[in-house]
């Protein structure tokens, strides 16, 4: 695939992401897949990986949007930077309900091969997010 196609794929996960797109994810999420992220307690692998992330987070996050802000790719990688926003509605990894907004910075590194999503490097605004639902002192 090219670079511009690969950063066309990096886009369409987070649209899939939104609206929960089960068969996007087995269309275009290698079996393989796996994502790095230190903010989690739990192993993201394969398509179903994904979807139990999507189940986590829109339980966790009512009127989630991911404003994208930049995309950057080079070879068979693809740097998205963009925006985690919503409101902590449900439990979010343990934490209860908040009520209050998030807004917080992410980038996302992924990896692609034959048009297919391989590995995802996960950055997280992680402690922003626990001082805007109130879990620290802000």
């Amino acid at each position: 695939m090219s670079i511009d196609a690969n950063k066309v794929l990096a886009r369409a996960y987070f649209t899939a992401f939104l609206d929960r797109d089960a068969a996007w994810w087995q269309r275009h999420v290698a079996p393989g897949f796996v994502r790095h992220d230190p903010g989690l307690n739990f192993d993201v692998r394969g398509p179903e990986g994904v979807a139990r992330l999507g189940e986590v987070l829109h339980g966790g996050v009512s009127e989630m949007r991911l404003p994208i802000e930049e995309v950057v790719a080079e070879g068979d990688r693809v740097l998205v930077r963009l925006r985690f926003q919503g409101r902590h509605t449900g439990d979010l990894m343990g934490l209860p309900a908040s009520g209050r907004g998030i807004d917080i910075a992410v980038m996302d590194l992924f990896r692609i091969v034959d048009g297919r999503l391989v590995e995802h490097w996960a950055l997280l605004d992680n402690l922003g997010m626990l001082k805007q639902v109130g879990a620290l002192p802000a």
